[in-house]
């Protein structure tokens, strides 16, 4: 999950510059680079295509009181969530909803609640939850070290008004909330962000307190189980399935009430896409966990547990699905724009996380547009390929 696979810290550099005095800086994190997470997002359909297949899962859900919950497992800026809701409400349209998004992005967690009001105005029975927590700590709203959990920065808002034009003016305001509860500082090993404070934020309408009451969480009271959690590129492609298991599925999977259902998508490759980083870098794969490999540790995480689950290992026909970059016919010709050859190879570099230190070689010759135009014409276009499974628990 989960920048779409921010949640899922980017392999850092291959050694980090020393800083003025000797000490190693923190690696750079890939996908720190906001521009080329900007032109993936708005040049390919990936996200659509996720929630169009998490929309799928809620046919399998039965809700009990008080809500419906859901968990996102890395918001990113909610394009995704956004368009899930918004199918919830179709299905779901009188049952309060309870919904827990992890982000450790600031930018990010902006750009969700922009898109929040409309979701507010269309379905008012909404509870949001937003957290920087990590994976184990998330879903619960509550960190595991004793010191930390006393000082969670746990913020409460009640929107009031009867628009969604008024709901986006009262979250505008939130700007000095979020930019004290989101600070973040790099790890000294890894680059990654880590909170400075431990944070939750709860967003509800005001004039549907009363019927909320049981569904809004409370600072010291644990949440535990979850009817659907979405874990969208939730980790970098190159981590061990050990990683994986260990520090975002089990706690997930954990997270589950019985009959619910947890859903992961992570990258595939085998598509055009991984075709241009070949051509430049032979033998490239970033994608060498598949789900098979994940299901396995996963099992072996869970040990005994396991016989409480289900882990749906479905055939690549219906595991397997694809989005594409968005060209017109007329753009895939002889002579390609250079536009559409920079947007291509942008894709491509950022689905295949190529840092900027493996760039510049093949930036200085040019090949990298050679390649990238003699792969869309050989394909007609650009796309790409990811995988799910889904996790159920099981019912007594």
């Amino acid at each position: 999950m989960t920048q779409p696979r921010h949640p899922a810290q980017p392999r850092q550099a291959a050694a980090a510059a020393p800083q003025a005095g000797g000490s190693p800086s923190p690696p750079f994190r890939f996908y720190d680079n906001r521009q080329k997470y900007l032109a993936f997002v708005n040049t390919v359909n990936e996200k659509p295509a996720i929630a169009r297949r998490a929309a799928q899962e809620l046919g399998h859900l039965r809700p009990a009181p008080p809500a419906l919950r859901m968990f996102d497992a890395g918001m990113g800026d909610a394009t995704v969530l956004a368009r899930l809701l918004r199918s919830t409400h179709r299905m779901f349209p009188t049952v309060p909803l309870l919904v827990v998004a992890k982000e450790i992005s600031l930018e990010d967690v902006r750009l969700g609640l922009d898109k929040m009001p409309d979701r507010f105005h269309e379905h008012p029975a909404t509870v949001l939850v937003i957290t920087n927590l990590h994976y184990a700590e998330a879903p619960r709203l509550m960190p595991r070290e004793a010191p930390s959990a006393a000082a969670v920065n746990w913020q409460e808002v009640r929107l009031t008004g009867n628009s969604a034009h008024e709901y986006a003016e009262q979250i505008e305001q939130l700007g000095p909330v979020l930019a004290h509860g989101w600070q973040t500082k790099p790890s000294p090993r890894t680059g990654n962000p880590t909170y400075v404070r431990p944070s939750v934020l709860v967003i509800y309408r005001q004039d549907h307190e009363f019927l909320l009451d049981a569904v809004v969480p409370r600072p010291g009271h644990t949440l535990h189980t979850y009817d659907l959690i979405l874990a969208s590129q939730p980790w970098r492609a190159r981590m061990s399935a050990l990683f994986k298991a260990q520090k975002v599925l089990a706690p997930l999977a954990r997270s589950l009430i019985p009959g619910g259902r947890m859903l992961v998508i992570q990258s595939y490759g085998k598509d055009p896409g991984l075709e241009i980083i070949q051509r430049l870098w032979p033998g490239e794969n970033p994608f060498q966990v598949d789900r098979h490999e994940l299901l396995a540790a996963l099992r072996a995480e869970l040990g005994p547990e396991q016989r409480d689950f289900v882990l749906t290992d479905l055939p690549d026909e219906e595991a397997v699905f694809r989005y594409d970059m968005h060209t017109l016919p007329s753009e895939i010709c002889d002579r390609i724009g250079t536009s559409t050859l920079f947007a291509a190879w942008n894709a491509a570099i950022y689905v295949n996380q190529i840092e900027d230190e493996r760039l510049d070689p093949v930036v200085q010759t040019g090949g990298y547009l050679e390649a990238t135009q003699a792969v869309l014409q050989k394909h007609g276009g650009l796309w790409f390929n990811d995988e799910t499974f889904t996790v159920i628990r099981r019912k007594p």
